[in-house]
């Protein structure tokens, strides 16, 4: 690992200490308890070697003193129902913190979505965000849960079994000394060996699930080119791979416990012989024998589960780093200051002035767009992919910010509104549908309380009355998986949405592209009544889409070539004719 990695989780693990502020109190009892259990756990064998005592000086002949055993036997009872209780309560603490801390980590990064830009996501595989909410949040609450707690014990339980046994007797504690550097030299051996595995399994199961998800999202492919063998071979080396990580990894991290349980039992041989000879001479007896097998028990544990603790820590650091690096990511700017609003009801006049904008320096979409949109106006944005067709309505609606220029509506620069108030001026119909799962009368309205009246009347009017009546429950049917509804559906259902949106502009981004003919012309239909009288800009692909189009823009690396109407831009027999001739060459 870098230097640069080390800081960063670090970093990361710092942050996470900061954000578990509001639980200091929690965990700090939670640490007093789990270190009162620790001390019941070290004085139990002090009792248990009293309670021997009273035992053993019954060899004699002697009569055992039953009171004092009696005595030994329910202190030693209520130390370690003490020790029980002392558990509980430490572990009830840090899972309830531990939950807290992952819900207020999960709140904190679903709002921080909605404050980052655009940018963010063009840079980041949604998976990979999706899997900071889950599996990243997921480790910090284990870790919270488990290795905390089990460090604070462990070094706790080291430290106190070290006094209990220096002070019962030292000779025999430097005996159990002794294996210290073995337990060790094996713990450095295991953990060496081991780590890497870990780290291989986790790239692993990554490319399995890639591969699993690549599989099942292009079943239809797969099957079309008979491509099933293939795909499952390729699956079956990945799963070999991730079978030997697996193993290797799980193998060497459980010969941990065995081999510290097999060194301490050198220990124990040891402690034997000495405290023989030491009871020989007359410097021990019975139960100091006995409270100390019951420390070199107790002294291996904390050593195997430190490195433990340590191992679920550094899982926590590297995905800490991964949570607040995404909550640390530059966000929007703010806006709380800017209540400039359009009044006296929207014009609809949209000035484009030299825009400038790329994704990144190197990387210019759009040099210098420059346009006049007259009120009511149906505007066609029409080029080859890739000619900054998109990028222009997302630089209109603000989804992303200019480098230079501006956008004006009304005559008002879209940099002192609110992105607010300009989302509300327009509907939107995209290529890529969107449904989410419930009614389709909730999907249709999407967040606004909308009369059933006016939900019929969109339905009419996008050409999906007769599908929503044929569904069980009308608008009331609920959509458990929205895969199941066609791509074509999904796109009238998206057209009925902006309907009864209501804006006063629209933004239609193919919204045709998933339909036949013969349902385009019904659409098209519902486009011209719902533009009528609204600013609307049209991207398209299908041309035929665009004839009546009062302004055509035509677009090519960015820049506006062309701008007319269909019959003028036609008769320039330029680039767009061009592109009008090869769609309907056959015709």
């Amino acid at each position: 690992m870098t230097n640069v990695s080390q800081q960063k989780r670090r970093h990361g693990l710092g942050e996470l200490v900061l954000f578990l502020r509001p639980y200091y109190l929690p965990v700090l009892l939670s640490l007093l308890f789990t270190a009162a259990a620790t001390v019941l756990s070290i004085l139990a064998p002090q009792v248990l070697s009293e309670l021997v005592n009273v035992i053993t000086a019954s060899f004699g002949g002697s009569p055992v003193d039953m009171g004092a055993l009696a005595k030994f036997a329910v202190i030693l009872m209520i130390f370690y129902a003490c020790n029980a209780l002392c558990t509980y309560v430490s572990s009830f603490l840090m899972t309830t913190v531990s939950q807290k801390a992952c819900k207020g980590l999960r709140a904190e990064i679903t709002a921080k979505i909605n404050r980052v830009p655009l940018r963010y996501f063009d840079a980041h595989p949604y998976g990979d965000t999706l899997s900071i909410v889950t599996n990243d949040v997921d480790t910090i609450g284990n870790s919270l849960q488990q290795s905390v707690s089990m460090a604070v014990q462990s070094v706790c339980m080291l430290v106190g079994v070290l006094i209990a046994m220096f002070v019962t007797s030292w000779q025999l504690a430097l005996t159990v000394l002794l294996i210290v550097p073995f337990m060790a030299v094996l713990m450095f051996v295991i953990m060496r060996f081991s780590q890497p595995q870990f780290k291989k399994l986790q790239n692993e199961l990554a490319e399995l699930n890639g591969k699993v998800e690549e599989t099942y999202s292009g079943q239809l492919v797969v099957k079309a080119f008979n491509a099933e063998a293939e795909r499952r071979e390729d699956f079956e080396k990945t799963n070999r791979r991730l079978r030997r990580s697996t193993f290797l990894s799980q193998a060497l991290s459980g010969a941990m416990q065995p081999a510290m349980t097999f060194v301490s039992y050198f220990a124990y041989a040891a402690v034997c012989v000495v405290a023989g000879l030491m009871i020989a001479e007359g410097s021990a007896d019975y139960g100091m024998l006995s409270a100390f097998l019951v420390y070199v028990n107790l002294f291996q544990s904390p050593l195997s589960q430190i490195a433990q603790a340590f191992n679920v820590l550094q899982s926590a650091a590297a995905a800490s780093t991964r949570v607040f690096g995404f909550l640390n990511e530059e966000e929007l700017s703010d806006e709380s200051g800017k209540v400039r609003q359009l009044t006296g009801g929207v014009r609809g006049e949209v000035e484009f002035r030299h825009v400038r904008f790329g994704y990144d320096e190197s990387r210019i979409i759009i040099p210098d767009f420059s346009a006049k949109v007259q009120p009511g106006w149906k505007v066609a944005i029409v080029g080859p992919t890739g000619a900054g067709k998109t990028t222009m309505v997302n630089l209109l609606m603000r989804f992303y910010e200019m480098d230079g220029g501006d956008i004006l509506i009304d005559g008002v620069s879209v940099k002192d509104m609110p992105r607010e108030e300009i989302h509300d001026l327009f509907g939107m119909v995209l290529q890529d549908t969107w449904m989410f799962e419930g009614t389709l009368r909730e999907n249709i309205a999407y967040c606004k309380d909308v009369p059933e009246e006016r939900l019929k009347e969109a339905c009419e009017a996008a050409g999906i009355s007769h599908y929503v009546a044929t569904q069980p429950g009308g608008l009331g049917h609920y959509v458990e998986n929205p895969d199941e509804i066609s791509g074509g559906q999904k796109q009238l259902i998206t057209i009925a949405r902006a309907m009864v949106e209501n804006a006063p502009m629209l933004i239609l981004d193919e919204a045709t592209s998933n339909v036949d003919t013969r349902t385009e012309e019904v659409i098209q239909e519902a486009m011209d009544n719902l533009t009528r009288g609204r600013t609307s800009f049209v991207i398209a692909h299908r041309l035929s889409t665009i004839k009546n189009a009062d302004l055509i823009l035509v677009m090519k690396d960015g820049n506006v070539i062309e701008q007319g109407t269909h019959e003028g831009l036609l008769a320039q027999n330029g680039f767009y004719a061009s592109l009008y001739n090869s769609q309907f060459a056959g015709e």
